[in-house]
């Protein structure tokens, strides 16, 4: 069977799981507002711990019905009240560190950056790399949560365009597609890269390459 092209496997994972993590939580980040860029890094923070993909996802809406969708109403809880809601989303293994880091994360954005990390950007001279090292202060957030913060917040800080991190073009490289993200941008788009990125996220979540693969080849018969 021919093998389809880069595009059309770009479009099938595009249909398939082309959306963000910020756009399954309900996360405006390309709004840049101090409200949605903590949100991302909370969410960073869960999704960067040795736990399931579903799992953080329930924990990060669980901290949003709460209400602590600020800085200032996240420092406004306690590690108890935090540590509750983690567990009864599931986030049961790692309740109590991630609700301390969570709090030293707030106070660390409230005291440093006023709540706004916006300001952290303006910080680093909006250079990705020393962005990066700036985002590694945070308790919690190492390389790999840094990496879910930067493939997301890119559809609002272009000096990130175009970012994919080892782990997404890993994916890429599994499906046949370039492993160059100006090359993928090019396949999708400024505006669809970043659920591009997302999709090659969560196609290795799911394991179903072989189906995507199809959906592309069936696209073009």
């Amino acid at each position: 069977m021919a093998k389809a092209s880069e595009r059309a496997i770009a479009e099938a994972l595009l249909k398939r799981h082309g959306r963000t993590f910020a756009d399954e939580l309900h996360i405006p980040v390309e709004e840049n507002t101090p409200s949605a860029l903590f949100r991302l890094l909370c969410a960073s923070l869960l999704f960067s711990a040795r736990i399931q993909a579903d799992i953080a996802t329930r924990a990060a809406r669980a901290l949003a019905d709460q209400g602590w969708n600020t800085p200032e109403k996240m420092a406004a809880s306690t590690w108890g009240e935090r540590t509750r809601t983690l567990n009864e989303a599931g986030y049961a293994r790692y309740d109590g560190i991630t609700s301390r880091m969570l709090g030293d994360t707030t106070q660390l954005l409230l005291d440093r950056y006023a709540g706004d990390l916006d300001n952290l950007r303006e910080e680093a001279e909006r250079k990705p790399d020393r962005e990066r090292q700036l985002l590694k202060g945070f308790k919690g957030i190492g390389d790999v949560g840094a990496d879910i913060f930067f493939r997301e917040v890119q559809v609002a800080w272009d000096e990130l365009f175009p970012f994919a991190d080892q782990r997404a073009l890993k994916g890429a490289r599994k499906l046949g597609l370039t492993d160059d993200p100006k090359a993928l941008a090019e396949l999708v788009g400024d505006r669809d890269f970043p659920r591009l990125v997302a999709a090659l996220i969560r196609v290795q979540l799911e394991g179903d390459h072989e189906e995507v693969l199809e959906e592309a080849r069936r696209s073009e018969a």
